[in-house]
């Protein structure tokens, strides 16, 4: 059934964008997709587990398809509409709590701007927390960080984004419960974001949030920030830090809050029209144990980035090293250290 519905979302896009490309009565629908493919080898060459706990590349010594993404867009006046489907294993594991019908859903929302400052916008849409995407167009890393792998994916309900004077903007907005498109009776988490830039927009910032509970006996908090700094044509800084706070009832009792954290600075270069770089340096801070690691954990990211037209061929190095014995050696030993190579081709279109 999902593969029918899936091939029935495609060819009413497709028939969809056919006959709007000739139509000078009706702006046409903008029609975008993307597909990705990896391999991944792990130097320690275990066995299950494969030394991977960020989202979308547990796999070793395997060659791996990655998701084929189809995204429609429609505006007309005031109002408009986004339609974004995706199969593969990152769909699947972006849309983890979904019933089988609704996992190849990515975002699904429909906007109402009455003012060019003032849009609303109801639906399912991918967050605002953290730096980096569900879509591997959206990256210069290949594999994902923590942060992105721990904090929310998307969000289902409402929203509304205010702009100010200047480079200044306010979205907030009441939506189910983490990365729920289905959450009937459940409580609502309150979402914003405070977007604001330099003059030049060479600098911007990004102050996120998010709290509620997720049910009568567990509630979360989360403040995330983004700083982007343009340093020149070839070169710019990113800057991701996230707390995630939780609460979890016990007879009655709301027992004390437990937080995981996490840093990461990415360090951009193009030296070259068709090639880049990318080293992203993470450090997680989970001391507590609410993810299980019980400790901290060190990333570094080093990726390349070959750009052919619309390909983009990334060779990456990873290697991590935490506190606590995580990883697996390949006799199946714990061990604190671990470090991969991961080749991805991703198309855009």
């Amino acid at each position: 059934m999902p593969k029918k519905i899936g091939l029935a979302i495609f060819c009413l896009l497709v028939f969809i964008k056919i006959n709007a490309q000739d139509s000078t009565e009706h702006p046409t629908i903008q029609f975008s997709g993307a597909a990705d493919v990896y391999y991944r080898y792990d130097f320690n060459d275990p066995k299950i587990p494969y030394n991977n706990f960020t989202s979308f590349t547990n796999s070793q010594s395997s060659f791996e398809l990655g998701m084929i993404s189809l995204k429609a867009e429609h505006h007309i006046g005031k109002v408009g509409m986004v339609a974004d489907v995706g199969f593969g294993k990152r769909a699947d594991e972006f849309s983890y709590n979904d019933k089988k019908s609704s996992v190849g859903i990515k975002q699904l929302f429909i906007t109402y701007s009455p003012s060019s400052k003032l849009k609303f916008t109801f639906g399912s849409w991918a967050t605002h927390i953290g730096y980096e995407s569900v879509d591997a167009t959206s990256n210069r890393n290949y594999s994902m960080s923590y942060m992105f792998s721990y904090g929310p994916f998307f969000h289902t309900g409402i929203k509304t984004d205010i702009s100010f004077s200047g480079k200044t903007s306010l979205m907030i907005g009441i939506t189910n419960p983490d990365d729920l498109k289905y959450a009937s009776s459940f409580p609502k988490t309150v979402i914003a974001q405070i977007a604001t830039a330099s003059k030049d927009e060479k600098i911007k910032l990004f102050i996120n949030y998010q709290g509620g509970k997720n049910n009568d006996s567990a509630r979360l908090y989360q403040g995330d920030i983004v700083l982007n700094y343009s340093i020149s044509d070839k070169w710019s800084l990113g800057y991701n830090g996230t707390i995630h706070s939780g609460q979890i009832r016990n007879f009655e009792k709301w027992q004390a809050l437990k937080s995981w954290s996490g840093n990461a600075l990415y360090i951009n270069t193009n030296p070259k029209e068709w090639l880049g770089f990318c080293l992203r340096t993470e450090f997680l801070n989970d001391r507590q144990n609410v993810l299980g690691f019980d400790g901290n954990i060190f990333e570094t990211t080093f990726s390349t980035n070959f750009i052919i037209d619309n390909l983009t061929i990334i060779p990456e190095f990873r290697f991590e090293n935490a506190s606590q014995k995580i990883y697996a050696s390949q006799s199946q030993e714990l061990i604190n250290k671990t470090g991969n190579f991961l080749l991805a081709a991703v198309y855009k279109f």
